[in-house]
Protein backbone atom coordinates (compact mmCIF):
# COMPACT_ATOMS: atom_id res chain seq x y z
CA UNK A 1 0.00 0.00 0.00
CA UNK A 2 1.41 3.38 -1.00
CA UNK A 3 1.48 6.42 1.24
CA UNK A 4 0.85 10.00 0.14
CA UNK A 5 1.23 13.49 1.54
CA UNK A 6 -1.23 16.03 0.10
CA UNK A 7 -0.45 19.66 0.88
CA UNK A 8 -3.20 22.14 0.10
CA UNK A 9 -6.83 21.12 0.46
CA UNK A 10 -8.40 23.24 -2.24
CA UNK A 11 -10.93 21.67 -4.62
CA UNK A 12 -8.26 19.72 -6.51
CA UNK A 13 -6.53 18.58 -3.34
CA UNK A 14 -9.83 17.37 -1.91
CA UNK A 15 -10.70 15.38 -5.05
CA UNK A 16 -7.18 13.95 -5.13
CA UNK A 17 -7.51 12.71 -1.54
CA UNK A 18 -10.79 11.02 -2.32
CA UNK A 19 -9.38 9.26 -5.38
CA UNK A 20 -6.24 8.12 -3.56
CA UNK A 21 -8.45 6.76 -0.78
CA UNK A 22 -10.57 4.87 -3.32
CA UNK A 23 -7.37 3.26 -4.60
CA UNK A 24 -6.43 2.11 -1.09
CA UNK A 25 -3.73 4.71 -0.52
CA UNK A 26 -2.76 5.94 2.93
CA UNK A 27 -3.14 9.70 2.81
CA UNK A 28 -1.88 12.40 5.15
CA UNK A 29 -3.32 15.86 4.53
CA UNK A 30 -1.93 19.26 5.49
CA UNK A 31 -3.14 22.83 5.20
CA UNK A 32 -2.74 26.03 7.18
CA UNK A 33 -6.53 26.41 7.26
CA UNK A 34 -8.11 23.92 9.67
CA UNK A 35 -11.53 24.30 8.03
CA UNK A 36 -10.09 23.23 4.68
CA UNK A 37 -9.08 19.89 6.19
CA UNK A 38 -12.43 18.94 7.67
CA UNK A 39 -14.15 17.61 4.54
CA UNK A 40 -11.17 15.41 3.65
CA UNK A 41 -10.59 13.87 7.08
CA UNK A 42 -12.61 10.75 6.19
CA UNK A 43 -10.21 10.08 3.31
CA UNK A 44 -7.02 10.41 5.35
CA UNK A 45 -5.15 8.57 8.08
CA UNK A 46 -3.81 11.79 9.62
CA UNK A 47 -4.05 15.55 9.22
CA UNK A 48 -1.90 18.47 10.29
CA UNK A 49 -2.64 22.17 10.45
CA UNK A 50 0.33 24.38 9.62
CA UNK A 51 2.11 26.54 7.10
CA UNK A 52 4.11 24.02 5.06
CA UNK A 53 6.33 26.75 3.64
CA UNK A 54 7.85 26.88 7.12
CA UNK A 55 10.88 24.61 7.32
CA UNK A 56 10.14 23.56 10.91
CA UNK A 57 6.56 22.60 10.10
CA UNK A 58 7.48 20.53 7.05
CA UNK A 59 10.41 18.89 8.86
CA UNK A 60 7.95 17.44 11.38
CA UNK A 61 6.17 15.42 8.66
CA UNK A 62 8.92 12.83 7.98
CA UNK A 63 8.49 13.38 4.25
CA UNK A 64 10.96 10.58 3.43
CA UNK A 65 8.33 8.06 4.52
CA UNK A 66 5.85 8.99 1.79
CA UNK A 67 5.91 7.43 -1.65
CA UNK A 68 4.61 10.63 -3.24
CA UNK A 69 4.20 14.20 -1.97
CA UNK A 70 1.64 16.41 -3.73
CA UNK A 71 1.76 20.22 -3.63
CA UNK A 72 -1.75 21.35 -4.54
CA UNK A 73 -1.79 25.05 -3.66
CA UNK A 74 -3.70 27.47 -5.91
CA UNK A 75 -2.99 31.16 -6.39
CA UNK A 76 0.11 31.20 -4.19
CA UNK A 77 3.01 30.37 -6.45
CA UNK A 78 5.70 31.56 -4.05
CA UNK A 79 4.53 29.13 -1.38
CA UNK A 80 4.18 26.30 -3.92
CA UNK A 81 7.73 26.89 -5.07
CA UNK A 82 9.08 27.06 -1.55
CA UNK A 83 7.26 23.92 -0.39
CA UNK A 84 8.37 21.99 -3.48
CA UNK A 85 11.99 22.94 -2.87
CA UNK A 86 11.81 22.13 0.85
CA UNK A 87 10.30 18.71 0.20
CA UNK A 88 13.24 17.76 -1.99
CA UNK A 89 15.74 19.14 0.50
CA UNK A 90 14.11 17.01 3.18
CA UNK A 91 14.51 13.86 1.08
CA UNK A 92 11.06 13.39 -0.49
CA UNK A 93 11.09 10.43 -2.88
CA UNK A 94 8.78 12.01 -5.43
CA UNK A 95 7.18 15.46 -5.60
CA UNK A 96 4.25 16.29 -7.88
CA UNK A 97 3.31 19.97 -7.92
CA UNK A 98 0.26 21.73 -9.32
CA UNK A 99 1.00 24.55 -11.77
CA UNK A 100 -1.23 27.29 -13.14
CA UNK A 101 0.85 28.05 -16.25
CA UNK A 102 4.00 27.06 -18.14
CA UNK A 103 6.21 29.64 -16.44
CA UNK A 104 5.26 28.30 -13.01
CA UNK A 105 5.85 24.77 -14.23
CA UNK A 106 9.35 25.63 -15.43
CA UNK A 107 10.36 27.04 -12.04
CA UNK A 108 8.74 24.18 -10.11
CA UNK A 109 10.69 21.63 -12.16
CA UNK A 110 13.92 23.56 -11.63
CA UNK A 111 13.33 23.65 -7.89
CA UNK A 112 12.61 20.03 -7.11
CA UNK A 113 9.33 18.93 -8.68
CA UNK A 114 9.58 15.53 -10.35
CA UNK A 115 6.34 16.14 -12.22
CA UNK A 116 4.01 19.07 -12.81
CA UNK A 117 0.27 18.82 -13.42
CA UNK A 118 -2.23 21.30 -14.85
CA UNK A 119 -5.63 19.96 -13.67
CA UNK A 120 -7.70 22.99 -14.70
CA UNK A 121 -6.06 23.29 -18.12
CA UNK A 122 -6.34 19.57 -18.82
CA UNK A 123 -10.00 19.49 -17.80
CA UNK A 124 -10.78 22.54 -19.94
CA UNK A 125 -8.95 21.04 -22.92
CA UNK A 126 -10.83 17.76 -22.61
CA UNK A 127 -14.25 19.42 -22.37
CA UNK A 128 -13.50 21.82 -25.24
CA UNK A 129 -12.47 18.97 -27.55
CA UNK A 130 -15.46 16.78 -26.62
CA UNK A 131 -18.01 19.55 -27.05
CA UNK A 132 -16.55 20.81 -30.32
CA UNK A 133 -17.75 17.72 -32.20
CA UNK A 134 -20.81 15.47 -31.99
CA UNK A 135 -18.53 12.54 -32.85
CA UNK A 136 -16.17 12.94 -29.87
CA UNK A 137 -17.38 11.77 -26.47
CA UNK A 138 -14.28 11.78 -24.29
CA UNK A 139 -10.75 13.12 -24.64
CA UNK A 140 -7.77 12.45 -22.38
CA UNK A 141 -4.53 14.38 -23.05
CA UNK A 142 -1.38 12.26 -22.93
CA UNK A 143 1.95 13.79 -23.98
CA UNK A 144 2.53 16.53 -26.49
CA UNK A 145 0.02 16.17 -29.30
CA UNK A 146 -1.11 12.64 -28.37
CA UNK A 147 -4.55 11.91 -26.90
CA UNK A 148 -6.94 9.10 -26.07
CA UNK A 149 -10.39 9.65 -27.62
CA UNK A 150 -13.74 7.93 -27.54
CA UNK A 151 -15.22 8.61 -30.97
CA UNK A 152 -18.02 7.72 -33.33
CA UNK A 153 -16.17 6.78 -36.54
CA UNK A 154 -17.06 8.51 -39.80
CA UNK A 155 -19.20 6.73 -42.39
CA UNK A 156 -16.23 5.87 -44.62
CA UNK A 157 -14.79 3.64 -41.88
CA UNK A 158 -17.95 1.59 -41.31
CA UNK A 159 -17.50 -1.98 -42.55
CA UNK A 160 -13.71 -1.74 -42.55
CA UNK A 161 -11.33 -3.51 -40.22
CA UNK A 162 -9.50 -1.74 -37.40
CA UNK A 163 -6.22 -2.58 -39.17
CA UNK A 164 -7.08 0.13 -41.72
CA UNK A 165 -7.24 2.89 -39.10
CA UNK A 166 -4.47 5.54 -39.03
CA UNK A 167 -4.32 5.33 -35.22
CA UNK A 168 -4.08 2.59 -32.62
CA UNK A 169 -7.44 1.20 -31.40
CA UNK A 170 -7.52 0.50 -27.67
CA UNK A 171 -11.03 -0.84 -27.42
CA UNK A 172 -14.66 -0.12 -28.16
CA UNK A 173 -17.85 0.76 -26.34
CA UNK A 174 -21.16 -0.74 -27.42
CA UNK A 175 -24.45 -0.65 -25.53
CA UNK A 176 -22.65 0.92 -22.54
CA UNK A 177 -20.23 -2.03 -22.37
CA UNK A 178 -16.51 -1.43 -22.88
CA UNK A 179 -14.40 -4.10 -24.58
CA UNK A 180 -10.63 -3.70 -24.41
CA UNK A 181 -7.92 -5.08 -26.67
CA UNK A 182 -9.93 -5.58 -29.84
CA UNK A 183 -7.98 -7.25 -32.64
CA UNK A 184 -6.80 -5.69 -35.87
CA UNK A 185 -9.42 -7.63 -37.85
CA UNK A 186 -12.42 -6.29 -35.94
CA UNK A 187 -15.01 -4.92 -38.39
CA UNK A 188 -16.22 -1.45 -37.42
CA UNK A 189 -20.00 -1.02 -37.14
CA UNK A 190 -22.13 2.11 -36.92
CA UNK A 191 -23.51 1.29 -33.45
CA UNK A 192 -20.21 1.33 -31.55
CA UNK A 193 -17.78 3.93 -30.29
CA UNK A 194 -14.06 3.38 -30.79
CA UNK A 195 -11.49 4.21 -28.13
CA UNK A 196 -8.32 5.19 -29.95
CA UNK A 197 -4.93 6.73 -29.23
CA UNK A 198 -3.14 9.08 -31.58
CA UNK A 199 -2.43 12.63 -32.68
CA UNK A 200 -5.30 15.09 -32.86
CA UNK A 201 -4.89 15.53 -36.63
CA UNK A 202 -5.18 11.78 -37.19
CA UNK A 203 -8.22 11.49 -34.95
CA UNK A 204 -9.99 14.15 -37.04
CA UNK A 205 -9.59 11.92 -40.10
CA UNK A 206 -11.56 9.19 -38.32
CA UNK A 207 -14.63 11.26 -37.53
CA UNK A 208 -14.99 12.87 -40.96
Amino acid sequence: MKSFLVIGLNSFGHHLCRELYKHKGEVMIADKDELALEDALKYSVSAKVGDCSDDDVLSSFDVKSFDVCFVCLSGDFQNSLQITSLLKELGAKKVISKADNDIHAKFLLRNGADEVIYPEREAAESVAVSESSDSIFHCIPLYGEYYIYEILPGERWIGKSTSSLPVKPLGLRKNRVFEAYIGNEHIISDDEHLVVMGRAEDIKKLIQ
